[in-house]
């Protein structure tokens, strides 16, 4: 078994892990789960034992192989589902019903896989990823916000559940990992035009780290309109962005939606 650096490929080899990430997802055999990476199989084996169904997503040909042979019983008997396809080109809608996923991703996919599951018109009940350690950690902070966790944060409730030390994977990756949950998720957006004006704001509100959240809103309103609009939402005009709970950021969409933005 070789790795492919050009997947991200980094194999999880202990099946304690694996066990304890799919005992975090909370699934029952009402379940539909969905696995992004399946690689050799040791995540699917325990998310089988406790779902309904699985819906495995591999792109490695070599390895999709692999795994109709050592799943044939489970693909034969339905309970488990092998695509062997690029997630990135995968279609959240294909899925006919609720589910959850559960996955080990490639580091390089991370921002991508999770913008577009909570952003799909059919989102998982909740996600629970074995990603890089930091990022996990960025994500669920609860003070001194960022653009990656308020991002996270306006669809679900993240949560770090626990760390993943880098001997655990072969080839083993340059950092540790951890295991981030976001459960709850919803659109909080009521259309398109809501949701762009809320990000708009947010990027812009974090272009520039070292300005101030008020000065930085300048390139997209004026100066006496940011001020008028950081007051309706509650917001200190000198508050940076990283001190703007998520919270204040929908508050100061709402107040600007009238607002043609520059």
């Amino acid at each position: 078994m070789f790795a492919k650096k050009s997947l991200g490929q980094h194999f999880l080899m202990h099946p304690r892990i694996a066990e304890r990430i799919a005992a975090a997802a909370h699934l029952t055999k009402k379940d539909t789960v969905l696995e992004i990476g399946p690689g050799t199989g040791i995540l699917t084996e325990p998310l089988l034992a406790r779902a309904k169904k699985v819906i495995a997503v591999e792109t490695d040909a070599e390895l999709a192989k692999k795994l109709h042979e050592k799943f044939a019983k489970e693909i034969a008997g339905g309970t488990l589902t092998l695509l062997t396809q690029d997630i990135q080109t995968f279609n959240p809608l294909c899925i006919n019903e609720p589910y959850t996923l559960v996955a080990n991703i490639p580091y390089f996919l991370t921002g991508k896989i999770i913008r577009m599951f909570l952003e799909t018109a059919h989102p998982p009940r909740a996600l629970t990823l074995l990603v890089q350690k930091e990022v996990a950690a960025r994500i669920a902070r609860e003070k001194k916000e960022s653009l990656l966790s308020l991002s996270v944060k306006a669809y679900g409730v993240p949560k770090y559940l626990f760390t993943v030390p880098r001997g655990a994977f072969i080839p083993a990756p340059s950092v540790d990992s951890a295991v981030l949950q976001v459960a709850s998720i919803r659109n909080p957006f009521a259309d398109d035009e809501e949701k762009h004006q809320f990000f708009s704001l947010l990027h812009a509100g974090f272009a520039h780290k070292r300005k101030r959240l008020a000065k930085n809103l300048e390139e997209l309103l004026k100066k006496e309109v940011v001020l008028d609009a950081l007051a309706g939402a509650g917001i200190d005009s000198g508050a940076r962005s990283e001190e703007v709970a998520l919270d204040a950021w929908m508050r100061l969409a709402a107040h600007t939606k009238t607002l043609r933005l520059y």
